[in-house]
């Protein structure tokens, strides 16, 4: 694979890295089979290409779409802690009502961003070419993205949105306002999967209305295979995990499609997705079945008193 491949692979694996972030808050912290990230993705990217062209500047445009990736997953979460309507259901509704809602802001199926300033440029160092720099840039954007999010779990509020998501009826006995913090968990969720969006369109010249199509797919593929090579119980280090778990699906993906000898073009992605998190889902059977078991601690036979029958 050449070098261009694979910085390019490291390019699409950082920001699909915020998306399995914002994947894993809903999926693993807050309990929540979200799929508006399918809806939400394309949606930061609609926002920022609609902005960026009528002349608007490219981090309002930016700060911009990850505010409409809060409120489609607010508007979620509100349909189900006050319409009732079930989880799945309610972001299956938010995900089919944003196709309409992308293709009003951009106003036909894809923007060209083509000569249209962006953050990537108003940042450019002269000394780091741009296929070094963007990355470089995007890895910043991670890292900042997941300090955050381990900073606020280690605070009491973050404690709070984990205790929501891990035992929902014991954290309100406790007084936890277990609504507010799903509110918040897929507002904060999808804003970050709507700035992977917005990064996406200036990374690769325009937005189009099927960009987000298998987005939740990739999501849930970095998480499981994050957690399943870096097996953890601390935050810091799963949220470590599903960023390189991004990275490494990524890479797996261009490396299969740029081998010749297999075969694979472009039309095979989802085949090779598929496997990939069936590899990943059989990895940690696997190890079980290969551990050794350790035998049954023997229970000590008590001495029975003289004279007892």
């Amino acid at each position: 694979m050449s070098l261009f491949a694979t910085l390019g692979a490291i390019e699409i694996g950082l920001i699909f890295g915020l998306v399995a972030l914002g994947v894993y808050l809903s999926f693993r912290i807050v309990n929540f089979p979200d799929l508006t990230v399918d809806g939400s993705f394309p949606l930061g990217g609609a926002v920022a290409a609609a902005l960026i062209v009528a002349g608007t500047d490219p981090f309002v445009a930016t700060a911009a779409a990850i505010a409409a990736g809060a409120m489609a997953g607010w508007l979620t979460a509100y349909l189900h802690v006050r319409l009732r309507i079930m989880q799945l259901l309610a972001s299956i509704l938010v995900m089919i009502a944003l196709y309409s809602v992308n293709l009003r802001i951009m106003g036909k199926p894809n923007v060209a961003l083509i000569g249209e300033p962006t953050v990537f440029g108003a940042l450019a160092v002269a000394a780091i070419p741009e296929m070094w720099f963007k990355p470089l840039l995007l890895l910043v954007v991670v890292v900042v993205a997941k300090v955050g999010i381990d900073l606020y779990f280690a605070s009491s509020s973050g404690l709070a949105m984990r205790a929501t998501g891990g035992n929902p009826r014991m954290a309100r006995a406790q007084g936890i306002g277990t609504d507010g913090y799903t509110l918040g968990a897929l507002a904060l969720s999808n804003a970050l999967v709507a700035l992977a969006g917005a990064l996406f369109v200036q990374t690769q010249g325009g937005a189009d209305i099927s960009m987000g199509i298998g987005t939740i797919v990739i999501g849930l593929a970095a998480v499981i295979i994050g957690e399943t090579l870096m097996p953890a119980r601390r935050i810091w280090i799963t949220t470590l995990a599903v960023v390189v778990g991004a990275l490494l699906y990524r890479f797996f993906i261009a490396a299969a499609l740029n081998t010749d000898f297999m075969g694979l073009q472009a039309q095979d992605l989802n085949l090779v997705t598929a496997v990939l998190v069936g590899l990943a889902l059989l990895v940690p059977q696997l190890k079980r079945r290969l551990a050794p078991r350790r035998p049954a601690a023997a229970t000590p036979v008590r001495p029975q008193p003289q004279g007892a029958r």
